[in-house]
């Protein structure tokens, strides 16, 4: 909680939640920097609080990868993993691609598969399967593939595969990730991970998919020094906006420059997997971030869920339309299928935290034969719901198999990676937001009650619910296509980097009413002519639906995100509502 007026003098609005708006510093800095650049007022505002100058704002508004990208070999191993892997190019040796089955470790992997074949070269590739083998290296894999291969590549996973990659002592193993690194390095050639502890920590925003691009930025330069010419990496940037998108990697500093470009890519429909995945999600306008994190990252790690572990790989690795199709086909099926396992997850894991309380530091639930392929996403779901670090398991035959989302400010991955080291989780590892575990049934509530214990030293049991932060008061005539595309040059928008959020002050509800499944339809106006539609996703199952179908004809003060809605080839501004309260 924040000592700050109480912005409107809202409180407790519809869902609970205390308003808090710019600080009177931030106001001043955002009128300064109008007057100083002409540029919107409402754009100055998402400037400011970026911690963006009037001196800075033209360079931040139009990023570029040559300014941003570090040089790869500020990266420890990095030098030795680029020159390995293009001695294995040049003698034409067996390599084989281990690769995590989420969407970053799939876009990892595309890359390195994609740019092998440009270079004439086919390499194998490895996903575990979630059930059978669970995160990360195993021995007999590793050991399996170091039989028919000289070089193995690990991606999105390995940093802390001592055992496994030991086991692949016939081969050499390079390892590019980025999940946090213990105290001592498993026996690969080499480790690239901005996560190692031997690190600074300045390029630990990047996903697995950023350190392979830059794996391969080395290996271009190093061809480029021999006198030879690499495969066009700037193609390859749809996938690695992909990956950070949906990895949920915080869109700042070169993270940022990576997802504009990489959307601009995408736009341009050349990437046979990305086609067929966007025509089978529906999407029918420009890729935004919202698109890479909700439409095409959620099919992508569908059969990493609940099927064929490689399906989103080689769906972004392929180069043949007819096999793109089938594999997006195919995942889309089994997405709609993850999203009915979840459905019953969450509702079961809901009713369980509940009766154990949410309000301490950890919010966790475990139940018999929950899917390991939604226990993640269910983790989200009551983080979000709760404001809590969440872990959601999945027993079986006396093993437990989780994942964990944690909270702004609570480093989940180093609590879930002590616990393990002191022998109550089989084993566990993770970064700051996310984290997967393995534990004995008849340890889990030991291990449960220590993760709440180090959560709580970090500050996680006084945590109440989420201040609702918002940048500027707009009023409906003023919220118009322009200025929303001009607020779009300070995105994307996503972790890390939320889109501005404007309250409408004092509205009328001119119209609202259920729409699709859950989903809240509105228009509302000031009152002088000006109007704007709204729609708030799932409003229905809380207050605020009710409320507002239900006005009665009262003003509220309306919060959310402007965004651009195509319908029809016709372009109109829209507000995706996030709150209201009483005017």
């Amino acid at each position: 909680m924040t000592d700050q007026a109480a912005y409107l003098g809202v409180g407790a609005s519809l869902t609970g939640r205390r308003w808090i708006g710019p600080t009177a510093e931030e106001d001043r800095l955002a009128e300064a920097m109008a007057q100083d650049t002409d540029l919107p007022p409402a754009l100055c505002r998402t400037l400011v609080k970026r911690g963006i100058t009037a001196d800075g704002a033209a360079a931040f508004l139009a990023p570029t990868l040559r300014d941003l990208l570090p040089d790869p070999r500020s990266l420890r191993d990095m030098e030795k993993a680029a020159t390995r892997f293009l001695a294995a190019v040049k003698a034409r040796e067996r390599i084989a691609v281990f690769a995590d089955y989420d969407v970053d470790g799939g876009s990892s992997a595309a890359l390195l598969l994609v740019w092998l074949r440009d270079m004439g070269l086919r390499a194998t590739l490895y996903v575990p399967d979630r059930i059978d083998e669970g995160y990360g290296p195993n021995d007999a894999a590793m050991a399996g593939l170091a039989k028919d291969h000289n070089l193995i590549v690990c991606v999105d996973c390995g940093t802390v595969s001592h055992g496994p990659i030991a086991a692949a002592a016939a081969a050499d193993v390079i390892v590019l990730d980025h999940h946090l690194g213990a105290e001592t390095l498993p026996p690969a050639l080499a480790v690239v991970n901005p996560n190692r502890q031997d690190e600074s920590g300045d390029l630990g925003h990047l996903c697995a998919a950023g350190v392979v691009f830059l794996m391969l930025v080395e290996a271009n330069r190093q061809l480029k020094d021999a006198g030879q010419r690499g495969p066009d990496l700037m193609a390859m940037l749809d996938l690695v906006a992909l990956a950070t998108v949906a990895d949920v990697a915080p869109l700042i500093g070169v993270n940022r420059a990576l997802v504009r470009q990489g959307l601009t890519v995408m736009a341009r429909r050349q990437r046979a997997g990305l086609v067929a995945l966007a025509d089978v999600a529906g999407m029918d306008q420009a890729p935004t971030s919202y698109h890479l994190g909700f439409l095409l990252g959620p099919r992508v790690n569908a059969g990493g869920r609940i099927g064929a572990a490689d399906l989103g790989a080689r769906l972004l690795a392929t180069a043949d339309p007819h096999e793109a199709g089938a594999l997006a086909e195919r995942l889309d099926l089994l997405n709609t299928e993850r999203r009915e396992i979840e459905n019953r997850v969450r509702e079961a894991a809901l009713e369980q935290a509940t009766e154990r309380g949410l309000d301490g530091p950890l919010v966790w639930a475990a139940g018999a034969g929950w899917h390991p392929g939604v226990v993640g996403i269910v983790a989200a779901r009551l983080k979000e719901a709760t404001n809590r670090p969440a872990i959601v398991i999945g027993l079986e035959d006396g093993v437990g198999k989780g994942s964990g989302r944690s909270v702004s400010g609570i480093d989940l991955g180093a609590v879930i990676q002590r616990v393990a080291a002191e022998g109550l989780l089989l084993k566990g590892g993770g970064h700051k937001m996310a984290a997967g575990l393995t534990v004995a049934e008849d340890m889990l509530p030991a291990a449960m009650d220590r993760i709440a214990v180090l959560l709580d030293k970090q500050g996680a049991g006084a945590l109440g619910p989420s201040d609702l932060r918002i940048d500027a008061l707009l009023m409906p005539g003023a919220a118009t296509v322009e200025l929303i595309e001009k607020i779009a040059a300070a995105g994307p928008f996503g972790a890390g980097a939320p889109a501005p959020r404007f309250a409408f002050p004092d509205c009328q509800i001119l119209f609202a009413k259920q729409v699709g499944t859950g989903h809240l339809k509105v228009t509302f106006g000031d009152g002088m002519g000006a109007r704007i539609d709204a729609i708030a996703f799932g409003a229905m199952d809380g207050p605020l639906g009710a409320r507002l179908t239900q006005h009665g004809g009262a003003r509220f003060h309306l919060v959310g995100r402007l965004e651009v809605n195509t319908w029809q080839g016709r372009q109109s501004p829209q507000l995706r509502l996030e709150d209201a309260a009483p005017a």
